[in-house]
């Protein structure tokens, strides 16, 4: 019965939804095609000139600098997110509590204020270098040898222990539903902890460490503060010198497909990792397994092992900016400036966040009243702007912006009014349309999963009452949502706080916003200065991600193994 009356809707429904959806759908797709079709369209006309000096001194330099940055970061981000999940999964051991909420909290720390603030403190002049000379009587740069932090080693270690928690919520989402089955079968026949690790947890959970892995790597690739501050000569970083120090846009689209290149590799790695997925959920069934009890040396030891990334990545970062912010009396005697630059950015955050949550809704809504294979098609594509880097999607909307001024501008002039100049591209409109690009793919997922808990026998009967689909949309699905629609929010505010490339390129002039106005201390080398900014950052950042793990732990029967 059910069945037959939504599909009786659905048909019903057919003429004017599927049609309006199509074209809605349609039109947010094309929002995303629209920089990547313009940045190839800029590429294809070349540089002749400057491709020669990119090819021979600048790619060879970026391509081996940005592989091996991926890599370290991949290493370091598998190892530290996916060994910290399975300790707290697999053990209760001391301090496993608190260290589930701890352990997501570098993801808000930008990786730029965290390169920012380890230079202040390993640099040749910060306290470590000083406590050392003032212990061992080192007098000049001759009497030791300290590991540079501005290095690719340095950038490596730092974006690594800020980004790992991409990778731990995949890799802890999947440890928890993973089917005891296989673990007490295991475990009934002998097999230790690392054992069954090595030959069923992480097996299983290949496609959720694939996912993590490349998002971390993505935002690795999207980065532009960090590696420039380190002196690490990334792709993203040769897009930003090319286009605006050597005042080539073609060599920088040349350059900027190159990085397209690169994240379509990516996004193949993800969904070769995830190829096997639906096959692992089906096998799986509701029990968890329980956790070991750690005690002594061994419950320490775990405990230790869990801190370090999160001393790493978030304690020593945000307790820096703390200590500046108190010591040289940035609360009371903070810059006035800085409220026009907070207030200036959480607008920009504000505005872009409501787009992008109309959007997503408006992208997500047909295919809850038609699935339809086009509509799929224009939504997924609509997600990729999130695999876009911000300095890509800049020097792809610029040619789109400049020509909507141009179309607004010959409108005025049909009416007999002067040209009204650069209504978009020289305003904040420019970093909406660009904040909501790139974030677009976080509030469709988070719509897509708020409309998978919603049951269709709710639709069902709202259309037998004759409801039809905005009614359908306002008074059942929307309130339905909220919890959905927070979180969205939350998190794509959030990312457009921190967003520092796409921001950079396409800010008005004479406009900053707090994460631009610390790039502009870091640049001028006294970065603690603008650590109130950064430290706001930050603080923002913090309920998002304790919204994230809030629901997060399972409670399985715990064992004992002493």
């Amino acid at each position: 019965m059910r069945n037959g009356l939504a599909s009786r809707g659905a048909v019903r429904l057919w003429p004017q939804v599927q049609v309006a959806a199509f074209l809605i759908a349609f039109a947010i797709a094309a929002l995303v095609a629209a920089p990547l079709i313009s940045f190839a369209r800029i590429a294809a006309i070349g540089d002749a000139e400057i491709w020669a000096h990119l090819a021979a001194y600048v790619l060879p330099v970026a391509l081996t600098q940005t592989a091996l940055l991926l890599a370290g970061v991949a290493v370091i981000a598998t190892i530290a997110g996916a060994g910290t999940a399975w300790l707290v999964t697999t053990f209760q051991f001391p301090g496993r509590d608190s260290l589930l909420w701890l352990l997501p909290l570098p993801l808000a720390i930008p990786t730029y204020i965290a390169a920012y603030v380890y230079v202040d403190i390993f640099d040749a002049a910060g306290p470590v270098q000083l406590l050392l000379r003032e212990i061992f009587g080192w007098r000049t740069g001759a009497d030791y040898w300290f590991p540079p932090v501005r290095s690719l080693g340095g950038a490596v270690l730092i974006i690594g222990f800020v980004l790992y928690p991409y990778v731990y919520l995949a890799a802890r989402a999947m440890f928890q539903t993973q089917s005891a089955v296989f673990a007490d079968a295991a475990r009934s026949l002998g097999a230790r902890p690392l054992t069954l690790a090595r030959h069923i947890t992480l097996p299983l959970a290949r496609p959720a460490l694939a996912v993590g892995l490349a998002l971390a790597m993505l935002e690795t690739l999207n980065d532009i503060g960090a590696s420039e501050y380190l002196g690490v000569q990334t792709l993203t970083l040769s897009v930003f010198t090319t286009w605006l120090n050597r005042g080539s846009l073609p060599g920088a689209a040349q350059i900027a497909v190159i990085m397209l290149i690169a994240v379509t590799c990516l996004i193949a790695l993800e969904r070769y990792g995830r190829r096997r997925q639906n096959y692992i959920g089906a096998v799986q069934d509701a029990a968890v397994a329980s956790r070991i009890t750690l005690s002594g040396r061994a419950g320490w030891l775990a405990a230790g092992l869990c801190f370090i990334p999160v001393a790493l990545g978030f304690l020593i970062p945000a307790g820096f900016l703390l200590r500046e912010v108190i010591a040289r009396g940035l609360l009371t005697g903070f810059d006035p400036v800085l409220i026009r630059h907070a207030a200036t950015t959480v607008m920009l955050a504000g505005i872009a966040t409501a787009v992008v949550l109309l959007l997503g809704i408006a992208a997500t809504l047909p295919l809850r009243l038609k699935h339809h294979p086009a509509i799929f098609a224009c939504v997924n594509f609509a997600t990729l702007g999130y695999a876009v880097p911000g300095t890509v999607l800049a020097l792809g909307l610029l040619s789109p912006l400049v020509a909507i001024d141009e179309a607004i501008n010959w409108v005025a002039a049909s009416f007999g009014t002067t040209g009204v100049g650069l209504v978009v591209a020289g305003s904040g409109a420019a970093l909406v349309i660009a904040y909501a690009v790139r974030f677009l793919a976080i509030a469709i997922g988070f719509m897509q999963a708020g409309f998978a808990r919603i049951s269709g026998e709710f639709d069902d009967v709202a259309r037998l009452l004759g409801a039809g689909p905005l009614t359908l949309a306002r008074s059942v699905h929307l309130p339905m949502m909220r919890p959905a629609l927070w979180g969205a929010a939350l998190l794509v505010f959030v990312d457009c706080l921190k967003e520092l490339p796409a921001t950079l390129l396409l800010r008005p002039l004479n406009v900053e916003t707090l994460s631009t106005y610390i790039y502009q201390f870091a640049v001028r080398g006294n970065f603690e200065e603008g650590a109130l900014a950064a430290l706001l950052i930050v603080a923002a950042g913090i309920l998002p991600v304790i919204r994230i793990v809030r629901y997060a732990d399972l409670p399985p029967a715990r064992s004992s193994l002493r």
